[in-house]
C-alpha cells in the first residue's frame, strides 16, 4: 500500500502561536511587517469550520486591497483549498465542506457599517486595523454574536501608526517613551468597557466592574444579565519578522527591503516602533501637524479654493483639494489620468464646492502647463518662480520686495509650516478617512510625507531653502510628496494680496 501524504498546516512559533492560542475576545496583532499577521488571521477560524452555523467575515478597507497580489485572497488560495473549501471569487467567499463560510468584505465609508445591521458574525477579522475608523470597529463589535456554540471573537492586524486611534487603544502594551512593545506585557490579557470616547481598563473583570459600575448598574438592573457579559477581554501580540521563518527562507530579500528604508520607516516596519522620529529640520512641527486632524476648534472658513498638483500617466498621482477657508474639505485622487480627466476632475470639484476659477491654482511646471486656457482665470503655480512679498508688509519697499526664499514653492512650504504651527489649518474628517492608495489612508499619507519636507542650509545669499525633490523621493521610497505639494499650494491665496501689489 502506498504511503499516504499529508499536508501539515500549523502556526509558526512566536507571533502566530501566541496570537492563535489567546482566549481574549479581541486580539490585535501588530509589530513589524512580514511577521505573518495576515496568514495568522486566516488560520484563526479554521478550528471551528466543522461547527454547524459557524461563519466569519474578514474586512479590509477597500475591495481592491482584498484582491491585491499577495493580499487576503491570494493568501487564502494557498491555505483553504487544503481544507477542501470551495472558492466563490465573485463573492470573495469560501465555503467549507460542512457549510461554514469565510467571507472577505470591505467597509470604505462609515455608512457602510449599516450594511451589516442585524448580522450575527461569530468571527470578525480586520486586516490593517489602522485603516478603519474607531466608529467602524466598535460598531462591528455589536455584530460579533454567535448562536452556534462557538465563542464570538474579533481578530485584527496592524502595522505601527502613532497617530491612529489604535495607538491609544493598545497604549498599555507600548512603552510610551521608546515606542517599542513592552516584552513582559506581550499577549497579556486586560479587560475593557467603552464609555463613549473613553476606555475603562482593568487587570481583571472585577476591577472593571467596580470602575464602570455607574455605567453597568442600570443595565444589569433592568436586564438581569451578569455584568461580565458587558466586558471585553483584549490583548496585543507583537509580531517580529524573525518569527516568520518561512518568509525568510522563501523570500530573504524582503528583509533587505525593510533594512533599506529610511530610519523612521525602518523603526516602524522592521522594529515595530509606535513612536515618530522628530527632526529639528522638519518644516512641519509634528504635534501641530497632528492637530490638523484632532483640534476641536474651527479655523477661518472665509473663501473657497482649489489646489491641484497635476500628474498624468506615471508614478505620481494627480491630486486636487477643495478648501473652505483654511480647511481641506474634499479631495480628488487619480492614479493615472490623461489631460481630459484632469480638466474634468478640477471642473467637477469646482462645481461641487462652488469655487470660482480665480480661486483655483494648479502646478504649472511640466505637464501642468496644459491646464492654462482650459480653465480661464485659474492661477498657475510656478514652483521655481520668484517668491512674493510679505502680505503683511507695512512699508512700500517691503511690499515690492520678494521674501527671502529660494523660490515660490519654498516660500509656500515655510509659510504653510508656520500656519500649521499656529493652528490655522484643519483637515476634515471626511478627507482624513479617505483611502490614499491601497496601503494608507489620507491621514496616514499626510503623516508619511511630512518627514520628507525638511529645511536645507541657506545659500550664499542667505535665502531659505528646502531639500531637493530627489532627496524627498529618497525619503518616500521613490515617490513624490504629491499630497503635501497640493497642500502647501493653499498658501498661494494667502499671498494673493502681495502678488497684486507686486505686479503693479
Amino acid at each position: 500500500m502506498a504511503a499516504v501524504e499529508y499536508n501539515v498546516i500549523e502556526p509558526q512559533e512566536g507571533y502566530q502561536m501566541k496570537a492563535l492560542s489567546s482566549s481574549a475576545d479581541i486580539v490585535i496583532g501588530g509589530g513589524s511587517a512580514g511577521s505573518g499577521k495576515t496568514f495568522c488571521l486566516l488560520l484563526d477560524p479554521i478550528p471551528d469550520i466543522d461547527v454547524k452555523g459557524f461563519g466569519g467575515v474578514i474586512f479590509r478597507r477597500t475591495s481592491p486591497q482584498i484582491r491585491n497580489e499577495g493580499g487576503l485572497w491570494d493568501t487564502s488560495m494557498l491555505l483553504f483549498p487544503h481544507l477542501k473549501a470551495v472558492p466563490r471569487e465573485s463573492n470573495l467567499e469560501w465555503v467549507f465542506p460542512k457549510g461554514a463560510k469565510i467571507k472577505f468584505s470591505h467597509i470604505e465609508y462609515e455608512k457602510n457599517v449599516l450594511d451589516w445591521q442585524g448580522s450575527q458574525i461569530p468571527f470578525i477579522g480586520f486586516d490593517e486595523l489602522t485603516h478603519f475608523t474607531k466608529k467602524m470597529f466598535f460598531y462591528l463589535l455589536t455584530r460579533n454574536r454567535s448562536v452556534c456554540g462557538v465563542k464570538p471573537r474579533v481578530r485584527a492586524t496592524c502595522n505601527p501608526d502613532p497617530e491612529s486611534w489604535v495607538a491609544e487603544l493598545i497604549s498599555w502594551w507600548i512603552d510610551q517613551e521608546t515606542g517599542f512593545p513592552i516584552p513582559e506585557r506581550d499577549a497579556v490579557v486586560r479587560y475593557l468597557v467603552v464609555d463613549g470616547n473613553d476606555y475603562i481598563w482593568g487587570d481583571t473583570e472585577q476591577e472593571v466592574i467596580e470602575k464602570a459600575w455607574h455605567i453597568l448598574e442600570p443595565i444589569v438592573s433592568r436586564s438581569g444579565i451578569d455584568p461580565r457579559e458587558f466586558i471585553k477581554s483584549v490583548t496585543y501580540v507583537f509580531g517580529d519578522i524573525y518569527d516568520n521563518k518561512e518568509l525568510l527562507k522563501t523570500n530573504p530579500a524582503y528583509l533587505g527591503n525593510l533594512i533599506s528604508q529610511d530610519k523612521e520607516t525602518q523603526s516602524a516596519l522592521l522594529y515595530g516602533n509606535w513612536k515618530i522620529v522628530i527632526s529639528d529640520n522638519d518644516v512641519y512641527d509634528y504635534s501641530a501637524f497632528c492637530g490638523m486632524f484632532n483640534n476641536m476648534y474651527e479655523v477661518d472658513k472665509t473663501g473657497r479654493y482649489i489646489t491641484a498638483d497635476i500628474a498624468l500617466k506615471g508614478s505620481d498621482k494627480f491630486i486636487a483639494g477643495a478648501w473652505e477657508g483654511m480647511e481641506l474639505i474634499d479631495l480628488l485622487i487619480m492614479n493615472k489620468s490623461d489631460g481630459k480627466e484632469v480638466i474634468e476632475g478640477i471642473k467637477k470639484l469646482a462645481v461641487e464646492n462652488k469655487v470660482q476659477n480665480q480661486h483655483i491654482t494648479y502646478d504649472n511646471d511640466g505637464v501642468g502647463g496644459f491646464v492654462d486656457g482650459f480653465i480661464v482665470g485659474a492661477i498657475p503655480f510656478i514652483n521655481n518662480g520668484t517668491p512674493l512679498p510679505n502680505p503683511d508688509a507695512t512699508t512700500s519697499a517691503e511690499r515690492k520686495t520678494p521674501e527671502n526664499y529660494e523660490n515660490l514653492k519654498t516660500q509656500c512650504y515655510y509659510r504653510s509650516g508656520a500656519n500649521v504651527l499656529a493652528g490655522n489649518y484643519k483637515i476634515s474628517e471626511k478627507v482624513a478617512n479617505m483611502m490614499y492608495d491601497d496601503k494608507m489612508t489620507v491621514r496616514q499619507r499626510f503623516m508619511y510625507e511630512r518627514k520628507a519636507i525638511k529645511r536645507a542650509n541657506a545659500d550664499a545669499d542667505g535665502k531659505l531653502k528646502i531639500i531637493k525633490k530627489a532627496e524627498m523621493k529618497v525619503k518616500l521610497n521613490g515617490q513624490s510628496p504629491d499630497l503635501l505639494d497640493q497642500f502647501m499650494m493653499r498658501e498661494r491665496f494667502n499671498l494673493k494680496a502681495a502678488f497684486t501689489l507686486y505686479v503693479k
